[in-house]
Order: C-alpha cells, then structure tokens, then sequence
C-alpha cells in the first residue's frame, strides 16, 4: 500500500514508502531535466489529492534525475499563453496544487540536490521543511524576475513569511541563486547534509521534525506584519529605483506593491498574487525577457560538449589577454600565458589573484586554481597547448609575424585564435599553413561580466573548428555567437555609429551626462560617453581606424585627436570624464539645460541602422542570433528584445521615417543602410 496511491499510475512521478513515509520521485519523462508542465501539475495534483484523503506518516518530495531537483515551470508552454485567461489558468493550477500540498495533515519535506529554481523553489516552500545536499551544483532561486514576472505560485506570499522581508526580497528581486549554506543561513533550508545522505535525512526530518530558532521565527512575523509593510515598501522601491526604472522593469515595483497593500488570509494573498503575475505576463517586457531567454539557450546549445581542449596559451598580457587567461583558469582549463616581458606577466598574474580571491569564497581551494596559470615568457606551453589565443596590439602586421613564429611549433589539431576586435580575418590568414583551424575568439571587456563571445568566421575555416570553439566557450560559460570576420564584427560593427554620434554630440555641446542620461532612459546599461571610457579611448581609437572606411564615417578631427591624446579614460583616471576609484565624476548640468529632442533618435537609431545593414550583409545567420549577439553582447535593453525585434515592434517604416529626418536635419550619416525594406524586419 503506497498510502492511497496503490493502483495509480504516473507519466512523471514514482511513489515508494519507507516505514510508512511516502518518498515521491520526480523524473519528467521524455526530459532530461525536470521543469513543472501543466501535464506535470495535474498529475502532482491527483497524488497530492488522493494523498490528502489518506494521509502518509509524511511525504518526501525529491528528483530522480542527477543534473538536480527541479528548474522551474516549462517556459515553452508560457510561450503559448496568449491569452490573458490561459496565463491566469496556468496560475491558478499551480497555486491549487502546492496550496493542497501545504496543506496536508502530513509532515512534508523537500530534498534538493542541484538546481531548484522558480516553480520548484516554489513547491519547496509549500512544503512543511526542506533539506539540501552541500553539493557545489545545489543552488536554489527565484529568477522570475528575470523574465519581467515574479514568483506566482504561491512563492511570493510564503517566502517572506518563512524568512523574513528582508532576506526574501533581496532573493526574489535580484533572482540571485543560493548555496545550501546560504540557504540554511537564513532560513529557507532546514538541513545540509553530504548528497548520499540526502533521502535518509529528508525521511528522518518527515519523521522527526524541527522547529526553527525563535529569532528566525520572530524576524518573519516582524517583518510581514501591515505596519512592517508600510515602513519597508517604500525603501525596496528606492532601492529597486537606483538599479531599473519603473517603465522598462515592472516587476519588481509590481512586486512590492502588491505586497505592500495585501492583507488577510492565504486565499487573498495568492489571488492578489496571481492577478498581479498575470497582468505582468502580458507585457511587452515579459514578452520580451521571454524571448531573450531562448536566446540565450539557443547560444548554450551551440557546438555541444566535445571540444577536446584542456590545455590554453595566451600570447599577451594586457587587460584582455591577461583576464582570459584568468577566467580560462578559473573555469578549470591548464593556462600558460605569454608576453614580451616578464613585468608585463607578473602584472596579468596579480590581476587573476584578484579575480581568483573575488570568485572563489574558499580561501583553500584558490591556490589550486592559481597553479592552473603559469606564466611562460618563452612561449614553451605553446607545443602542448590544445588552443592558443593571441591578444596583442590591434596591428595586422604584428599579429601575423607572431602566427609566423607559433604556426610550425603546434599540435596537428591544435586551434590559433586571434581576439581582435575589428581586423577582418582574411588579413589575418593569408600565410598560415591550416588557415582551417585558426578563427577569431572576441571577448569583451570586462572579461569575468560579459557573457558574450563572437567567434569570427572567414572563408577557410573548417565547421569543425567553429563547432569546437562553441563548445570551449560553453565550457567556461560564455555564451558564443558566429558572425562574419568583416571588419568590426557584430557587436563593435553596430556600436560604433552609436559611440561616434554620442561623441559628436559631446563635440556639438551637449554635457555628457546629458547624453549619458538620454540612453540610459532608452535602456541602455551606462551611457555612451561613460561607455567609451570604459572601453578605453585607445580601443576606441583603434576600432575607429578601422571601421570609419568601411562605414563611411569619417571621425571629424577634433574627436580623433581626443582619442588619441594618450588618455585611455577609465584604465587610468582621464578621458572625458575624470575617474576616481574606479568610478566617473560627471560635471554638474546647468538645472536650466533643456536637452535637444532629437538626441535620443540620434543616439539609437545609427545603432539601429547599422544593425539592418549587418543582417542585410550576413554578419550572422538571421534577426534572433544578431539581437542576441547584441543584447550579450553590448547590453542592449533587454526588455526590448534587441535592435532587430525593437524595429519590428515600433514598426519598420516608421523608424524609417524618423532616421530620415535625422538625415535631413543633420547630414548624410544618417542615410538609411541597405535592408530595410527586408521582410525580416516585419
């Protein structure tokens, strides 16, 4: 007898007992991980229903697939929720379902071993305790806010109560994961044991139980109380302010307020709850957030897990090949890296400390992290390496002298990349002897934040040097993303006109943190102006040489002698801004300044030009990849889905008509590009 569950059966759940505990496995059939469908949830609902009839001594809830607990719902069925009533539906079931899990008569407990994200953290918090595995994969979260909604099955309305305001805010507003350790800290885990322990003591907890320490307990209620409600929404909100603004992000000001202003029982709060997510469900933002997500799996998916690299040299130890190469080490690879001088190492080698001691929180398991990175002024790692990157001056003529010397000294299978950000690499590959193995490998600045990596085509690679590079830049979580080796790439290709028309502006008058201010209010992560210092002015310079001919965008002279003056912006304290402690002090704007109308059009639509005419001219293969490229790439707003999806949800003729003005009021460089009469963008 499986406590009313005999003569039952299950698509995705298993029911054992053990001394009269029923232990229910989760294991999604035909998936190789486990996320909460709606077929999922009916049937969760059926055992759950038939459970409550004939109550268990307790109920242990675990997954039955090694890669973790449970990732979530299944975002593809939100995809198919057009309307408002389905979103509303699939809302309602979930909550019907875990609210009867929580309310059975029965101890009920939750063991998570590795991901348990959104719906399933949900489904944990319906459960009476929840025990975790220390493993370093198990990692619990709420990232719904991440895809412009919140927790709605109930998450929203139980984690405040089980630790407090403070802590569940600061969980569901920034979607940040927890250890187990952290989770135990404040409260959401009851118990962290060694992963083979995990069943044994979630059937030991259903059984015996645990209370909570008072403190716990008494911070919960504390800080969920009306007034505490009152006292702490306004500063989230202040909070939440500084970091997105209300128009672009409404989730998480939806979020507080909602909880702000809701009382009474559990049935009010999950229908205030419910009625919230499911108008957030419907906007643009969440549209859109959606969208981004599956592109972002579309990047993961690239090139598979076979890439046969283990061994890493990078040839120069400035800022960029420096961080690769610490990043290379911090991800597991063996990393030898190499420039003129040894100065120049040793410098890359305290850089990587830093890195190593920000990322790796236990102090002992950082040294054998440090000895995967050896320095190697000689280049004699360059003999075992499975794949070299070069990051050296942006001059042709140097790089290809370099490949001279490195080329005959590789293993037959070896890859040589180059991490030029705009040379095209048909300049680059005419005297290799294997131009088939040797591709672009772009990162971008900082090397540890940014996600993308564009791996640069030309007309000799082999497929399955691109494929095995993919599959390196999953290995060290990097999101890849192929694009044509003509000049500038994807990424710098449509950023430039951006940070050119934003220093003409800068030249024409306008402050700064006007202009700064004007993009940040379209979405953009910092201004163009702050953007520019941050890359350097010296990159600035060398993307500009090379890009301004191929675009017909001649930098006016007053703006190329700013770039090269010899400031470099933020590396070293000067360049339109002034920078101090790493941070820019913008000059006060007069409160009388009133900003040109036009400057938000003039900043973002050469980006949106220059965006048709890649597509137009094949950078990438279609609209989806060149917004993701964009998006990971640059930190293009993302809750407008990147440029490509921008333009057909503003409309392509009308922004048509909008750049056309530009061109009459300020000049040629605003003249459409080839493509946008493309069906692509409609």
């Amino acid at each position: 007898m499986l406590a009313g569950l005999d003569g039952l059966r299950f698509s995705h759940w298993r029911a054992e007992t053990a001394d009269g505990i029923v232990v229910l496995s989760f294991d999604r059939a035909g998936q190789s991980v486990n996320t909460l469908s709606q077929e999922v949830l009916l049937e969760l609902d059926a055992i759950v229903e038939r459970l409550s009839l004939d109550p268990p001594k307790g109920l242990v809830i675990r997954s039955a697939k090694p890669a973790g607990f449970i990732a979530g719902a299944d975002i593809r069925e939100f995809q198919t929720f057009d309307a408002k009533g389905t979103v509303a539906d699939a809302l309602r079931r979930g909550q019907q379902v875990f609210q009867r899990l929580a309310e059975l008569r029965c101890p009920t407990v939750a063991a998570i071993h590795g991901h348990c994200m959104g719906g399933g953290t949900e489904l944990a918090l319906a459960c009476r305790h929840r025990v975790a595995s220390n493993d370093p994969a198990t990692r619990i979260a709420l990232p719904e806010v991440k895809l412009g909604i919140y927790p709605g099955w109930g998450g929203s309305v139980r984690l405040p109560r089980l630790v407090g305001a403070p802590a569940a805010f600061d969980m569901m507003l920034t979607g940040r994961a927890l250890s187990a350790s952290a989770a135990r800290a404040m409260g959401l885990v009851d118990k962290v044991v060694e992963p083979a322990m995990l069943t044994d003591a979630a059937i030991d907890l259903a059984r015996r139980g645990t209370r909570r320490p008072l403190k716990q307990r008494a911070l919960a209620w504390l800080t969920d109380t009306w007034a505490a409600r009152q006292i702490l929404a306004p500063m989230l909100v202040k909070q939440v302010a500084r970091k997105v603004r209300k128009e672009h992000y409404p989730a998480p000001f939806s979020l507080i307020e909602t909880w702000r202003r809701t009382g009474g029982g559990v049935e009010s709060l999950l229908a205030a709850e419910r009625k919230s997510v499911t108008k957030l469900a419907s906007t643009p933002t969440a549209r859109n957030l959606v969208r981004v997500f599956f592109l972002q799996e579309r990047l993961k998916g690239l090139g598979g897990k076979d890439h046969g690299i283990a061994r890493v040299h990078v040839v120069g130890a400035g800022v960029m090949g420096g961080d690769i190469a610490a990043w290379a080490a911090y991800k597991g690879f063996e990393v030898t890296l190499a420039d003129r001088e040894q100065r120049f190492v040793d410098a890359a080698l305290v850089r990587a400390q830093a890195l190593f001691e920000k990322r790796i929180k236990d102090p002992e398991k950082r040294p054998a992290t440090a000895a995967r990175l050896r320095g190697d002024v000689l280049h004699d790692g360059v003999t075992n390496a499975d794949l070299v990157i070069e990051a050296i001056i942006e001059v042709a003529d140097a790089k290809r002298t370099l490949y001279a010397e490195l080329e005959p000294r590789l293993k037959p299978d070896a890859l040589l990349t180059t991490n030029t950000s705009s040379i095209p690499l048909v300049e680059l590959r005419t005297d290799l002897a294997r131009p088939a193995q040797f591709a672009g490998l772009h990162y971008f600045n900082p090397v540890a934040q940014m996600p993308l990596v564009e791996i640069i085509r030309h007309d000799a690679i082999a497929e399955e040097t691109e494929r095995r590079l993919a599959a390196f830049c999953r290995a060290i979580d990097k999101l890849p993303v192929p694009v044509a080796g003509t000049p500038g790439f994807l990424v710098n290709r449509v950023l430039f006109p951006y940070m050119l028309e934003a220093m003409r502006a800068y030249a024409d008058g306008i402050p700064g943190p006007v202009i700064d201010k004007a993009a940040v209010k379209f979405g953009m992560p910092m201004g163009p102006i702050e953007l520019i210092d941050t890359v350097g002015l010296d990159v600035a310079a060398s993307v500009g040489a090379e890009l301004a001919p191929f675009l017909g965008l001649p930098i006016p002279e007053g703006l190329a002698n700013k770039l090269d003056s010899g400031k470099r912006g933020k590396k070293d304290g000067q360049g339109f801004y002034t920078w101090e402690e790493g941070k820019p002090r913008k000059p006060e704007v007069p409160q009388d300044y009133k900003a040109p109308d036009d400057l938000e059009d003039r900043l973002i639509l050469p980006l949106l030009n220059e965006s048709v005419a890649a597509l137009h001219d094949g950078v990438v293969a279609d609209g989806d990849l060149l917004d993701a490229g964009v998006i990971f790439g640059t930190g293009f707003a993302p809750f407008r889905g990147g440029p490509i999806q921008y333009i057909r949800t503003v409309g392509a003729d009308a922004l048509l008509a909008r750049l056309q003005a530009l061109q009459a009021t300020h000049g040629d460089r605003f003249a459409p590009r080839p493509g946008w009469d493309s069906a692509r963008l409609r």
